[in-house]
């Protein structure tokens, strides 16, 4: 990996185009490498993971309003459309990036990667997909496409925190699937440079989305990102250019939106021809929930089998898990927001509610997509009297592991206090979630079929769950007909039951 610098330029100061981060992204999309056999594996997992996801949420509303805005625009002319998942219809690629994209972020049970700054890169996917669809390519380049997505995806959220200027961050998911999409069809590093700026200044937004009470709109920022990104390519294959330079400008990103006029980043990228393995260093989620949720799930679990009488309110007087900077402040109750302690809360609201996650896994001994989030499972009283107990504080050592560059040492958990109403104290700690690749029980091929096939039961036919994973597994060999294959039909429409009111389109 090389360690690219970054930082802002007055404008009387030259900066040649080959020394811009939009450039250096835009090389790296433009090498074409075939990816090494880990990789490849990986790519063939997040695919299973991200239609898993997509299938366990079909009938949910942000989907259905999205899926008929996308069947509400025809296929455009150049080419042959691209899948909805859940429809029987295609769209233009832009408008399958939408629907796909909310379909795969919902349930915010898909993969993440966590640095200087939060994502899911498997946000990647959904719009490099349409576009091969739409202009028949081959499993082959889909997978190089994927693989540029992470890989940048995964680069920039290592050196550039945004989340601490309130940026959402999506800013971070633009610019790598645009990357991803130059690799797919091959473009030049002009082309592609081009697309990256422009999918940069078109995606950048403030986290309100994420504070307070969450809306419906948490699923569909990265999908618009995405469509951003497509729309992008298209004008850049077309001449178009973006502004220049897009994150250095003294007008810029980085100027005004980041750390300002003195800021320095450092971005690390592959050097020509070094394998692109950022996708290697990313993780899935066994439950569905926030990623830094993911380890005290675990734990919750444990500790309540373990000791059932912890889950009657009467036996505790306080919980305190300390943590890191970035779990206390964002779902913990650093955060300052008062609906993370609210059974009226949105099921969005909730699953960045580490008080409420951590009572309800503790008390359940065990944690669902559905029912851990049902309205009468937050009303229940002796869950509200529990989790008005629970609170966070940061902790030094776990903020130090969070931002930790070894992968031995960094970890998204920390350490529980129970004080208990007799005066006695239970300490328990976790590190990283049963899942992580350094987990009790890492995820590998097995666990992914076996996520799509439980979260697909009921909603999939038997046989259309063993055609997509023949299908998936198959990816580097699929043809460009083959492709259109990605996607899922289920036993029954939910539009028949959950009908969409009209809009504009």
């Amino acid at each position: 990996m090389i360690d690219h610098t970054v930082r802002v330029y007055r404008s009387e100061e030259p900066l040649p185009r080959p020394e811009q981060l939009a450039w250096k992204i835009a090389e790296v999309a433009a090498e074409q490498l075939d990816p090494t056999p880990e990789v490849t594996d990986m790519v063939i997992n997040r695919v299973i993971d991200n239609a898993a996801v997509a299938t366990a949420s079909l009938g949910r509303a942000p989907i259905l309003a999205a899926r008929t805005q996308a069947e509400a625009h025809p296929v455009s002319r150049g080419g042959a459309g691209a899948t909805i998942v859940g429809s029987p219809e295609r769209t233009s690629p832009e408008w399958a990036a939408w629907a796909n994209g909310v379909a795969v972020r919902e349930l915010d049970y898909h993969d993440t990667f966590l640095a200087a700054d939060y994502s899911h890169p498997g946000d990647n996917i959904p719009p490099i997909l349409a576009v091969a669809q739409h202009l028949g390519r081959t499993g082959a380049e889909l997978l190089r496409g994927i693989v540029t997505g992470y890989e940048i995806q995964v680069d920039l959220v290592k050196g550039i925190s945004l989340h601490k200027h309130k940026i959402d961050h999506v800013a971070h998911l633009g610019p790598a699937a645009a990357a991803g999409i130059g690799t797919l069809l091959g473009l030049d590093a002009e082309t592609v440079y081009q697309a990256v700026g422009q999918a940069l200044h078109t995606t950048t937004a403030t986290r309100q989305s994420r504070k307070g009470e969450i809306s419906t709109w948490k699923a569909h920022a990265p999908a618009f990102a995405g469509k951003m990104a497509v729309e992008a390519v298209d004008r850049a294959m077309r001449g178009q250019t973006s502004p220049s330079p897009i994150y250095e400008g003294e007008d810029g990103v980085i100027a005004w939106l980041l750390d300002g006029p003195d800021a320095r980043y450092t971005v690390p990228l592959p050097a020509p021809g070094e394998p692109r393995t950022a996708i290697l260093d990313t993780y899935t989620k066994e439950h569905s929930a926030e990623y830094q949720a993911q380890a005290w799930i675990d734990l919750a679990r444990r500790i309540g089998t373990e000791n059932p009488w912890l889950r009657d309110p009467a036996n505790v007087r306080s919980v305190v898990l300390h943590t890191s900077h970035h779990t206390h402040y964002v779902i913990g109750s650093g955060s300052g927001d008062p609906q993370k302690y609210d059974p009226t809360a949105s099921r969005e609201t909730l699953d960045h509610s580490i008080p409420y996650i951590f009572t309800v896994a503790l008390q359940d001994g065990a944690w669902d997509h559905v029912a851990s989030y049902a309205p009468e499972r937050a009303g229940r009283p002796d869950t509200i009297e529990l989790w008005r107990t629970v609170t966070t504080t940061e902790d030094s050592e776990w903020t130090r592991r969070y931002h930790s560059t070894d992968p031995s040492e960094k970890a998204f958990g920390g350490r529980v206090e129970i004080e208990l109403s007799d005066g006695g104290r239970i300490i328990e700690e976790i590190a990283v979630a049963d899942a992580h690749p350094l987990g009790a029980r890492p995820f590998a091929r097995e666990q992914y079929v076996d996520k799509f096939r439980t979260l697909a039961a009921g909603v999939l036919a038997d046989d259309e769950v063993e055609r997509f994973l023949d299908v998936a597994q198959r990816l580097p060999e699929l043809t460009a007909d083959e492709l259109a294959g990605l996607t899922v039909t289920p036993l029954d429409d939910p539009l028949r039951a959950h009908p969409v009111g009209a809009g504009i389109f």
